[in-house]
């Protein structure tokens, strides 16, 4: 009888350890998991604010090619990327969260959202585009037009 009280503590004891050992393990997973979904978020807001009015297919899915070849170029994640100063219009002179949450109330958010992870080239490798309705840029002159979707024309 005291043997079984005894082995009964003791499953207790080691239970409560293993709970206090991943109750601190999930407190870290959810701050990594709100680091994850505030990158996305900022992925698919610049998808969304730089493609979304774009209708032809692989417009968005472009855009999302552009972010990640320059985030592999550029040895950075993909919305320090979208963040960088004067790389992304929709991001010139904006605050970060009142652009999420206009982003997330397009129609076309979840689409964005799948985008994320499938590898596509729509783009033929580009790395930089501009809208077709404004001058070139100065760095257009050094790159090689790739191909052009929508409004959109791409580089490399």
């Amino acid at each position: 009888m005291i043997k079984a009280i005894l082995d009964f503590i003791f499953k207790v004891m080691v239970l409560g350890v293993l709970f206090a050992i991943w109750s601190h393990y999930a407190e870290g997973c959810e701050i990594q998991s709100k680091e994850i979904e505030f990158e996305n978020d900022v992925v698919i807001t610049t998808i969304i604010l730089e493609a979304g009015g774009e209708y032809q297919v692989g417009a968005l899915e472009a855009v999302y090619e552009v972010i990640m070849n320059r985030a592999k170029k550029r040895n950075k994640t993909p919305a320090q990327v979208c963040l960088q100063k004067w790389q992304f219009s929709c991001w010139n002179g904006k605050d970060i969260q009142e652009n999420i949450e206009k982003a997330k109330k397009h129609p076309r958010w979840v689409i964005a959202k799948n985008i994320l992870g499938k590898e596509t080239n729509y783009t033929k490798g580009a790395d930089h585009y501009h809208a077709d309705y404004i001058d070139d840029p100065y760095w257009a002159k050094s790159m090689k037009v790739t191909v052009k979707i929508g409004k959109h024309i791409f580089y490399k």
